[in-house]
């Protein structure tokens, strides 16, 4: 019975293990489309900003000294959410200071379009990490979520199923010989009397 037991729990677990991978497959294509579809346009956007920077260098020279007024961006948070038990990043920018960081008395226009077009591209490169990020761990998720239920499918369910056929096949044959012995007892008896 235990072993019965055992095996219906080895059975259910390799459904649940499935069903999980399914789960955590449906989840990654998603993520994975999306992260084609971003670097797709993260190239585009770089490409971008770097020919708004050229463009800022030659009207006003290096904008080295603009580029060290701008302060370290502490904007970023980080938080998770739950697919299955794998946690996947959810990053977070806040945009409260969106004021530009460097005075207008010596810049132009073309500055302007270059820190634009870089806080873009800071931006699509949050969103590619994420993405990127919650491939990672769902691939490892579903490695794993894979060999469990390789090992529950290959391992342990034929082993369990041996088992209580080895016991199912022992128990039918005691109850044989219980019988066989039963009949002899019967025969002795009715030679008796």
């Amino acid at each position: 019975m235990a072993a019965k037991r055992n095996l219906a729990l080895c059975k259910l677990g390799y459904d649940l293990m499935d069903r999980k991978r399914n789960v955590l497959i449906r989840e990654l294509m998603q993520l994975v489309d999306r992260a084609k579809q971003l670097r797709g346009t993260i190239e585009k956007t770089y490409e971008d900003a770097y020919a708004c920077l050229q463009e800022a260098n030659i009207t006003l020279g290096v904008v080295e000294r603009f580029a060290n007024s701008v302060p370290l961006d502490r904007q970023i948070t980080l938080q998770t959410k739950s697919v299955m038990g794998v946690e996947i990043p959810i990053i977070q920018h806040d945009e409260a200071d969106a004021l530009i960081p460097y005075g207008f008395l010596s810049t132009n226009t073309e500055l302007d379009e270059a820190y634009a077009a870089f806080c873009k591209a800071r931006d699509m490169t949050l969103m590619l990490a994420e993405v990127d990020n919650g491939v990672y761990r769902l691939a490892n998720a579903i490695s794993a979520t894979q060999r469990r239920a390789n090992a529950l499918k290959n391992v342990l369910i034929p082993r369990y199923l041996g088992i209580v056929r080895m016991i199912s096949d022992s128990l039918e044959e005691k109850e044989r010989e219980e019988f066989t012995r039963m009949k002899i007892i019967k025969a002795q008896k009715n030679e008796k009397a």
